[in-house]
């Protein structure tokens, strides 16, 4: 099945997300290019869920390209902000990594205890074509709670205010291994692996 899929468009232009994936899925004989190489626009994420997010992203990137698409829609949810910030964890604060955790702090000032737990969600979309009409779609969820304070200088996104559950540590304290067998990113890579047969 690598044969082809051996040139995939990674429908996204973060390069956290293109360095996490390619170390995931390295010896299945991907090879994940950015759709910023092919001058992919962005599609629009109007879905209501990480699903169908994903599954747009992966289209779109395949319809501009002609190649098969894998499209990542992640994010972090949070009970206590009755989900937020979810679907547009990304763009929650409109400014980046920095406004959007300086954000997400803001709103918890007042949540203690059970109030602080969360969790990330992470749903891959597989496309071997734009009109694919059997996906493989592969999800992963990393449980924790919002620390009070940033931790660590690694990863990317709201990594610094994540710990783990049963640990002190936050994300941005993992090797680049240990957020891979850990992450909501790393299971569902490893979910679609054995769907790819790996």
């Amino acid at each position: 099945m690598a044969d082809d899929l051996s040139l995939t468009v990674l429908a996204s232009g973060n390069v956290g997300k293109l360095k996490e994936l390619q170390l995931a899925l390295s010896g299945t004989g991907l090879e994940l290019h950015p759709q910023s190489k092919y001058r992919v626009p962005e599609a629009e994420e109007d879905g209501l869920s990480f699903v169908e997010n994903a599954l747009k992203k992966a289209r779109n990137a395949a319809a501009h390209t002609g190649l098969p698409a894998l499209a990542d829609d992640s994010g972090l949810v949070v009970p206590a902000l009755g989900g937020a910030p979810g679907i547009h964890s990304a763009r929650y604060a409109e400014g980046g990594d920095s406004a959007n955790n300086e954000k997400l702090l803001q709103a918890m000032r007042h949540c203690h205890g059970e109030e602080r737990r969360a969790w990330f969600v992470c749903v891959l979309v597989l496309v071997r074509a734009a009109t694919d009409p059997c996906p493989l779609i592969a999800e992963g969820y990393w449980h924790g709670r919002i620390a009070e304070t940033p931790s660590g200088d690694g990863g990317f996104g709201y990594d610094p205010l994540f710990a783990i559950d049963g640990t002190s540590r936050t994300a941005a304290t993992l090797s680049a291994a240990e957020k891979q067998r850990l992450s909501h990113r790393g299971q569902a890579v490893d979910e679609l692996r054995q769907r790819l047969g790996y």
